[in-house]
């Protein structure tokens, strides 16, 4: 990498939010709602997602009675959405 390049690098906050971005983004990818930053296509692999959202309850799970209320209600929020757009992908359910 150049170093210019290094220098454009943004490091991401040291906070909750910062662990589950990653695993809601890649899910929203798998999920076919938003491109993929390599292929730059729109693809699903509903059972990819799927694991993706179960690690997302899986942190949920293991960080209880341990979260601020913002973090608790952030991680909620973001695995509700998934397993929505989820419900919805797989036919389970019709929005």
């Amino acid at each position: 990498m150049k170093e210019k390049e290094k220098q454009k690098e943004i490091l991401p906050l040291l906070d909750f939010s910062s662990l589950v971005l990653p695993f809601y983004t890649q899910a929203l990818v798998k999920l076919g709602e938003v491109e993929d930053p390599i292929s730059q296509k729109k693809e699903e692999n509903l059972e990819f997602a799927k694991r993706l959202i179960d690690l997302l309850d899986l942190l949920k799970k293991k960080t209880e009675g341990n979260l601020e209320k913002k973090e608790k209600e952030f991680l909620e929020s973001s695995i509700y959405q998934l397993k929505m757009l989820y419900l919805k992908k797989a036919n389970i359910i019709k929005l």
